[in-house]
């Protein structure tokens, strides 16, 4: 069996209700569970790595306050409410800059911990999953994010940003050329990229997502609700192929589609 867990990035207070039903709608008619990695209180002038306003804010307005907690948004808590096929993941606390590359060890704590109060007070229940923005941490913050969530779902792991203690097992993953491992009780999923991106060539996504798929136990799919709304306007064709995606994993007998939760209950069976 091929496991698979969606993992979509960047939802905030801003996010147009609609374009999360547009996405994701033709996953949950299959009964497929869908991963948001939610901002807790986002900042509305976070800027990029390449020094432009993040694309995930592309609804702010000119009286956009400068915060906005994701509780702030009753329509929109409303509908992921309603809608149990979304899983709740704690991404950041306002996604500034490589927040978690501190070594500050109290303003990471805080961070943490209030990201996860802003969520619960939204009435979701307490993340066991968190993801980084821009997959930057520290040493500091990876001890600390150990201490509070079962997974922890990142792009990559460095050596030199690994508390030392988990060296012995980063070498263990390096030598059995594992893309997932596990420190304690804390899972480390890596991903392979965002397979699902308008940066990648339209005409072979899909046979790549099949590949990537079917060449591991575990695969996490990456993607970023925002990119499917460019330019003011919705991108068909890259809604299409997410949509076959979903018709894909729905109609495979050899996958089976699953959330982060599933992977904190069930355990590392799932991919070793």
């Amino acid at each position: 069996m091929h496991y698979v867990i969606l993992r979509d990035d960047d939802t905030n207070a801003l996010t147009p209700v609609e374009c999360l039903e547009q996405l994701y709608r033709p996953f949950f008619d299959r009964g497929l569970p869908v991963n948001l990695a939610v901002i807790p209180n986002v900042r509305s002038n976070t800027i990029s790595t390449d020094g432009a306003l993040e694309k995930f804010l592309f609804a702010k307005r000119a009286d956009t306050p400068p915060e906005l907690s994701i509780g702030g948004n009753a329509g929109l808590v409303g509908y992921l409410h309603e809608n149990p096929g979304f899983n709740v993941l704690q991404h950041g606390y306002d996604h500034s800059l490589f927040e978690f590359g501190s070594d500050r060890l109290t303003n990471i704590a805080n961070r943490l911990d209030q990201g996860t109060k802003v969520l619960s007070a939204a009435g979701f229940r307490e993340p066991q999953t968190f993801v980084a923005p821009y997959d930057r941490f520290s040493r500091v913050s990876l001890n600390e994010v150990a201490k509070r969530f079962s997974v922890i779902s990142a792009g990559w792991f460095e050596l030199r940003r690994l508390p030392f203690a988990w060296w012995p097992q980063y070498a263990i993953k390096k030598m059995r050329k594992q893309s997932h491992w596990k420190v304690g009780q804390t899972h480390l999923l890596t991903h392979p990229g965002c397979l699902l991106s308008y940066q990648r060539p339209y005409a072979t996504m899909l046979e790549s997502i099949r590949k990537q798929v079917e060449s591991q136990c575990l695969t996490v799919l990456v993607t970023h609700w925002w990119e499917y709304f460019r330019d003011d306007k919705p991108d068909t064709a890259m809604l299409e192929i997410l949509h076959a995606t979903a018709e894909w994993l729905a109609g495979n007998p050899n996958v089976r589609v699953i959330s982060f939760d599933d992977l904190a209950r069930c355990g590392d069976n799932l991919w070793r």
